[in-house]
């Protein structure tokens, strides 16, 4: 098992690694998802021209703000007062100088490679049960290269926060995690979707044994990786790979494991949730925020469940100032 050293948590940086997004957000209903072939609460990458397609069908106006998971994370990072920074690439564009210029608003480091290439996007159908079903178009974000990482841009990480999203390119991801183990920092992985678990999971066996110090899945990718319908287990056999193991369930709370200990987390509120986009992401946010301050991992784990809980009140995946006020108060 690998071990968290305390050198690693004298730093404070969080990094995110990952996609460079548009978040496209529509209200729509399973109709909707039947024609457009979603599988609800999965991801399907897509070209343009689909997004464009589906968004004629759609019934509202859609609301439009940068996303991405790992960018989601940092962006949680830096508004709880911490030290982040993004590592992406997207388009020269308009859309690309918005993501740029939301990253240093929110307190983040864009450490951005540009493309000429379109802006990536993601068009999330939220259902009014509050799932959300994405098609990604990955536009410049696709094009990043393992030797544009050798830049310095995880210099001085605690954490190297990791989408799981990009074990859909072997290259790209092998490139982070060895960049990321280069530099001193711990490597955080973020399952992503489940769809990206069954597609994946030799892949993933196998960077998890190597490279992976901290794991975070919802309950159905937990389910997937391990083959268990016990959170319990699923839990226990992630905790095997890694250093510390989370499986979130959603209105239940959370689990969290290292060294054969596990916590309980529960969540806040009454379960009801008006948009789960971004909600694993800034569980994640407040959970890399405590860790790196040096905050037990329960008291990790609450800040993280104020950061889901808060961003399930709103429409994507941008907590608004009033939350996080009531998130800090935890503090």
């Amino acid at each position: 098992m690998k071990q968290t050293s305390k050198s690693n948590l004298d730093r404070k940086l969080v990094v995110g690694v990952g996609s460079a997004l548009m978040d496209i957000l529509t209200h729509e209903d399973d109709a909707f998802l039947d024609q457009t072939g979603a599988v609800k609460g999965g991801m399907r990458y897509v070209d343009r021209k689909f997004i464009d397609t589906a968004l004629t069908r759609a019934s509202s106006n859609p609301k439009i703000v940068p996303g991405g998971s790992a960018c989601n994370t940092v962006v949680g990072v830096g508004r709880l007062g911490g030290t982040a920074r993004f590592v992406g690439k997207c388009g020269n564009g308009k859309w690309g100088n918005m993501f740029c210029e939301d990253l240093i608003r929110q307190n983040v480091e864009p450490a951005v490679l540009r493309s000429n290439s379109p802006t990536g996007r993601v068009l999330s159908i939220i259902t009014p049960d509050a799932q959300r079903s994405m098609f990604t178009f990955l536009g410049a974000s696709a094009e990043t290269r393992p030797e544009e990482l050798d830049n310095g841009c995880f210099d001085g990480a605690a954490v190297v926060h990791v989408e799981g999203y990009l074990l859909f390119n072997p290259e790209l991801i092998t490139g982070t995690l060895q960049a990321a183990k280069a530099a001193g920092a711990l490597v955080s992985l973020d399952l992503a979707s489940f769809t990206v678990v069954e597609e994946s999971r030799e892949l993933l066996n196998q960077f998890m044994e190597k490279y992976v110090d901290i794991v975070m899945a919802n309950e159905d990718e937990a389910r997937a990786f391990s083959g268990s319908n016990s959170e319990q287990e699923a839990l226990q056999i992630l905790a095997e790979k890694t250093d510390i193991a989370v499986v979130k369930v959603g209105h239940r709370g959370s689990y969290i494991a290292r060294g054969g200990k596990t916590w309980k987390v529960k969540a806040l509120g009454d379960g009801r949730a008006v948009d789960t986009t971004g909600a694993g992401d800034l569980w994640a946010s407040g959970f890399l925020f405590g860790l790196v301050n040096g905050y037990p991992l329960d008291r990790c784990g609450a800040i993280a469940s104020a950061c889901g809980y808060e961003v399930c009140q709103v429409i994507g995946a941008s907590i608004p100032p009033d939350g996080w006020d009531r998130i800090r108060k935890l503090l």
